[in-house]
Parts: C-alpha cells; sequence; structure tokens
C-alpha cells in the first residue's frame, strides 16, 4: 500500500513530524512517500494520504489548505488523515481552562473536515526558535513586535515541543487501520 505522507512547514519542525509519521509508517511495512504539498507531483499514485501542516493565528500555511482543497474528491474516496503542528510551550491546558491542542484546532479544518472526511485529525505541539531568520513579512513584523514589547515575546516561549510518543502512537494508528480489512474503503462519509 502507497502512502502519501505531505505537508507544509515553514521553519522545519512539522516536516520533522511528518518524517517522523513517515518512518513509522514505514516501520509498519507500508510504502511510505513524504513529501512538501507543493512537490508531491501526481497524487492519484497513492492508496492513503496524512496531510499536515504548521498552523500560526490558528491558520494552516496556504500551501497545505489549497493542497487539500484542490485534491479533496480524491482524497475524500480513499483514507486520509489531517494533522497540524503548532502551539508551543510545556502547558496542555490554557489560562480559560481549555485543552491547548484542541483549542488551536485550525480554522479550516471545519470546511476541509466537511468537504474530506478523513478518518483522523490530530494537532500537535510545535517548536519555536526565536533566532531562525523570519519568513514572510508578518513574521518579521512580529519579530520586530517582539523586540519592543517583552510581554508579548515572553508569552511565546521558546523550545522544541513535540511530543514524539504521541506523535508515533498516531502513526502507529494509521498504519493500524490501513492493515485492516477493508482499509482502502472511502473515509467515513465522503
Amino acid at each position: 500500500m502507497k502512502v502519501l505522507v505531505a505537508y507544509a512547514s515553514r521553519h522545519g519542525a512539522t516536516r520533522g513530524i511528518a518524517e517522523r509519521i513517515g518512518q513509522e509508517l514505514e516501520r509498519q511495512g507500508l510504502d511510505v512517500t513524504v513529501s512538501h504539498v507543493t512537490k508531491v507531483g501526481d497524487p492519484h499514485r497513492y492508496d492513503a494520504f496524512v496531510v499536515g501542516s504548521a498552523a500560526y493565528a490558528f491558520h494552516w500555511l496556504s500551501d497545505a489548505t489549497s493542497f487539500v482543497r484542490r485534491h479533496k474528491t480524491l482524497l475524500g474516496s480513499r483514507p486520509a488523515w489531517l494533522f497540524s503542528s503548532g502551539p508551543v510551550g510545556p502547558e496542555k491546558v490554557d489560562k480559560q481552562g481549555r485543552d491547548v491542542l484542541e483549542a488551536t484546532r485550525p480554522r479550516e479544518w471545519l470546511e476541509l473536515i466537511d468537504a474530506v472526511r478523513p478518518r483522523g485529525e490530530q494537532v500537535f505541539f510545535g517548536a519555536y526558535d526565536p533566532d531562525l531568520p523570519p519568513s514572510g513579512a508578518a513574521e518579521r513584523f512580529m519579530k520586530m513586535f517582539m523586540r519592543f514589547m517583552p510581554a508579548v515575546r515572553d508569552s511565546l516561549p521558546a523550545g522544541d515541543f513535540r511530543d514524539w510518543p504521541a506523535i508515533e502512537a498516531w502513526a502507529d494508528s494509521i498504519a493500524r487501520d490501513l492493515q485492516q480489512p477493508g482499509a482502502l474503503v472511502a473515509n467515513s462519509a465522503a
């Protein structure tokens, strides 16, 4: 079974998650390709899909959103999963008492989940390195803003908060699902 793990990443943390998912799926005997969403080529050659993106300010990167929109019929007709990375910090619950991973679901997911009906979605903690050069005008502005606003700067903790055991467990659940008889039927309600 050929599985595509496609991702969009600005600074590499989401790429790392996609690569780890791919490694786990391969470890379970699946034929896996890990690729940036803009370099996929013909997606029709894959039997199943895992698509992920970094999220900033509650939004997936536009390359990932465009990929899913463009291929929604195909993704809806085959097993598919979505993931996102973005929240940083050690806290699992925010100041309002909400689960951080649940509260940071990308806004596009309402539309994309309805269109594709993936078998699962997951938000993972990401990584933040304030020393990396900004990617785009918005990050340049934010970096400049943070320099003059220590309270804002201090609210975004630096570090790698990716939960590798959680990522591997999620990938293992995908592999188990794909190894079931009849695994290649369409998603739940596509």
